[in-house]
């Protein structure tokens, strides 16, 4: 401390010194003070005298102007200063408050820990730079509190042998999942925007209704009975995705990969699925045929309902491998 408090002082006097000698010096190396030799020509003594005035008003009008430039210097220099003493205490409340967010979403209160998703949501619209890691915070927390271990030794049945009608909506069930879905859906797109990875978790009864899940890896999940009515969801991977009795009417599933999924009973009403991937689907949907499946992919492996043969998937301009 004393030896940065004596290296400020030094460099302090040194500039001051520099100050002083540009200021006195300067304007005499610019406007001479006129000699008695400069002046033989002059007879009138009136005149020499006017002649040397002038040019001391010259010098003192390039002190001012000197005076000016250093003052306006030292007005930027002290306003960059402030500018960055600002920003570094911006980005240490940000650092608090992400830290304090980050530490609510252990507590053992649930609404402490909504108040801490919602908490680093505000961080991250505030602070841009933040954004990215805030959004791979809250995907791994909702993988970690809301797993669904399918295909592992211990691990769930997939899909279960039927669909539970009975369980309460997520909201209910588990607030801070669906608090944190919710954000991660209303997230801003960028092109770096990280994929989100919620592979393996437990949706079950996700309400979200004309948000946007796009671009979202979310293989061998559970969103049985979820509500996504006018979500996009387009370019995701929903690989062996439990999505029995989904809501996906007026859904945006453009480019999805549907690869050994299971909609048996979604709805899919006006659900737009061009060049979705459907190898190995369970495509026993409701509304099938209201979809907008032109260049979706199939093949032998994909179930269909029984009135949806052959010519009519055709029609309906599904391409086959079969």
């Amino acid at each position: 401390m004393t030896r940065t408090f004596l290296l400020f002082a030094v460099a302090a006097v040194l500039g001051l010194a520099l100050l002083f000698g540009t200021v006195l010096v300067l304007p005499l190396l610019l406007y001479p003070s006129l000699a008695d030799a400069e002046l033989t020509g002059v007879a009138n003594a009136e005149t020499r005298i006017q002649l040397r005035q002038a040019q001391g008003q010259l010098q003192n009008n390039a002190r001012s102007t000197l005076l000016q430039v250093f003052a306006g210097l030292v007005v930027v220099v002290g306003g960059a200063a402030t500018w960055r003493q600002v920003r570094v205490n911006r980005d240490g409340q940000f650092a608090d408050r992400f830290t304090r967010g980050v530490e609510q979403l252990g507590s053992d209160n649930v609404d402490v820990r909504v108040g801490g998703i919602y908490a680093l949501e505000r961080i991250a619209h505030n602070s841009p730079e933040d954004r990215r890691t805030i959004q791979v915070v809250i995907s791994s927390y909702v993988r970690n509190r809301s797993p669904w271990q399918a295909g592992l030794a211990d691990g769930p049945e997939h899909p279960t042998p039927v669909v539970d009608e009975n369980r309460p909506w997520l909201r209910i069930h588990s607030p801070d999942i669906q608090a944190a879905m919710i954000i991660l859906a209303r997230r801003p797109r960028s092109r770096d925007a990280p994929r989100l990875y919620l592979s393996r978790v437990d949706l079950r009864g996700l309400q979200l209704e004309r948000n946007q899940l796009t671009d979202v890896h979310m293989r061998y999940a559970n969103l049985a009975r979820a509500w996504l009515p006018f979500t996009r969801l387009d370019d995701s991977d929903l690989k062996c995705t439990d999505l029995r009795r989904a809501n996906l009417e007026s859904a945006g599933l453009v480019g999805v990969s549907l690869c050994g999924a299971h909609l048996q009973g979604a709805n899919l009403r006006g659900a737009d699925l061009r060049d979705a991937d459907l190898r190995g689907a369970d495509m026993r949907a409701q509304h099938l045929a209201e979809a907008i499946l032109t260049g979706a992919r199939a093949d032998e492996t994909t179930v269909w309902p029984e009135d949806f043969g052959p010519d009519r998937r055709r029609e309906h301009g599904i391409s086959s491998a079969e």
